[in-house]
């Protein structure tokens, strides 16, 4: 929708004009300032696509080095080291710890891994008599894997919280530049032009009064001339008379 040609339904008075010119001057800065902060947005969303770009490079080695060193650990210690794992393990060694980050006014959700020092040496499985060493590989190499996909986590997330707010911005930027300000310029014109028009109908209304004025003083003087002329004519006549 464009606001070209459009204008506020207004009285077109002085104070009104003034309203007008002051909205236009705001927004003219939030136009200004919105699109700053697309621009500023727009950079942060090009910098977290190359990271989820490199991130998920490292992710296919990162996953194929877990699937192997897994492979690795059934092969020394058994089909059945499940039941190993989960009864050397009594509290998770890897925690994942959400916070928000404000990027230009746009909260971004932020993911981190934290590893749990106690839990880790609870659930070590160096001491298995059978294939403990390959065990003790395969959950490092998972443990690397689980912090790529948390970082991915909070890249993609933040990448599809970003990709909203410039669409939310932009299109605030589009409204401002396309509707509300050529809305509120036409209505300034338009109030312009109406005051103009105003002032004209002033002045041609006190020159008319001027001039009917100007006649009647030349009228009452006409009269009073003439009332003057037939005095003296009738005062002439009277000492004519025997």
């Amino acid at each position: 929708m464009s606001g070209q040609g459009q204008r506020l339904n207004v009285v077109p008075t002085v104070t009104m004009l003034g309203v007008m010119k002051v909205r236009l001057v705001g927004a003219t800065r939030g136009h200004a300032l919105l699109k700053k902060k697309s621009d500023a947005l727009t950079v942060q969303f090009r910098h977290i696509l190359k990271e989820i770009v490199s991130t998920k490079e490292a992710m296919g080695e990162i996953m194929r080095a877990a699937s192997f060193a897994l492979t690795e650990a059934k092969y020394a210690a058994g089909e059945n080291i499940n039941n190993i794992v989960l009864e050397s393990v009594r509290s998770a060694s890897v925690r994942i710890l959400s916070r928000q980050e404000n990027v230009d006014g746009v909260r971004l959700p932020k993911f981190e891994h934290i590893i749990d020092s106690a839990g880790d040496s609870k659930s070590s499985l160096t001491g298995l008599a059978s294939g403990g060493q390959q065990i003790q590989a395969c959950r490092v190499a998972h443990v690397k894997a689980i912090e790529v996909l948390v970082q991915l986590a909070s890249l993609q997330t933040s990448f599809l919280t970003l990709d909203e707010a410039i669409k939310t911005t932009n299109r605030r930027v589009n409204a401002l530049e396309t509707v509300i300000k050529p809305r509120l310029e036409n209505t300034i014109n338009y109030i312009k032009g109406e005051l103009d028009e105003l002032e004209r109908e002033d002045f041609f209304r006190l020159k008319k009064i001027q001039g009917y004025r100007r006649r009647e003083m030349e009228r009452q003087m006409q009269a009073a001339k003439q009332y003057a002329e037939e005095k003296q004519a009738e005062g002439d006549i009277c000492e004519c008379c025997p």
